[in-house]
């Protein structure tokens, strides 16, 4: 009977922990659009609070700070974020395809969710000098590059050729391009990111060495 009882008692932990688990993702995603607009420096619980649904009492229950708040919210983002290109390298059967349909998926998400990336390029300067969500934004930035790393990997498969440079420097290269674009689209300047659309094919061929 003990060790039934025991057993049971675990399974009811897991259960709670679970349910603990699944509100905190799901307040992390109800607050996501608040938070993105209001950044971090200016963001507190009791701010997310006033500007949502929920009660101050119920974040600080869940949330032990608003640094644990928005790196949960940005987690949350980065798991539909990071799986986004799967699908076209899934399905693209040419180098063209491919290359075309990244660089409508890179500018299309950049217009369209620009405020949750701001959040996260917020918070991953914010990590430069707060340390104690560093290792969470490192995590994430590692998915992000992984993301990358699959579509320009399989860009070279399909051109027969290989990838040339790192994994890291193929992110940062990208990545560098993506907030570039991002601030030139909070400014107002549409010349400016379609340039960078524009170039954008360029520089993913650079990033391949093509077979001779």
């Amino acid at each position: 009977m003990t060790e039934v009882a025991s057993r049971k008692q675990d399974r009811l932990a897991r259960r709670q922990v679970d349910k603990f688990d699944a509100r905190r993702t799901e307040l992390a995603v109800a607050t996501l659009h608040t938070l993105a607009e209001l950044g971090y420096a200016r963001t507190s619980l009791r701010e997310i609070a006033q500007n949502s649904e929920f009660s101050h009492g119920v974040l600080h229950y869940y949330f032990e700070d608003k640094r644990d708040l928005i790196t949960e919210a940005v987690r949350q983002y980065e798991v539909v974020c990071v799986t986004r290109d799967d699908e076209v390298v899934a399905t693209s059967t040419t180098a063209e395809q491919l290359r075309a349909e990244f660089v409508a998926m890179f500018f299309d998400t950049l217009g369209r969710d620009a405020p949750l990336h701001r959040l996260w390029y917020d918070l991953r300067n914010q990590s430069l000098f707060d340390g104690s969500f560093r290792a969470d934004v490192l995590e994430i930035d590692g998915h992000r590059e992984d993301m990358v790393w699959r579509v320009v990997n399989r860009y070279a498969e399909l051109l027969g050729g290989t990838p040339a440079a790192s994994p890291g420097t193929t992110y940062v290269t990208l990545d560098g391009i993506f907030q570039r674009a991002l601030l030139h689209h909070f400014t107002g300047n549409a010349d400016a990111v379609a340039q960078l659309r524009a170039d954008l094919p360029a520089v993913i061929d650079l990033l391949v060495s093509k077979a001779e």
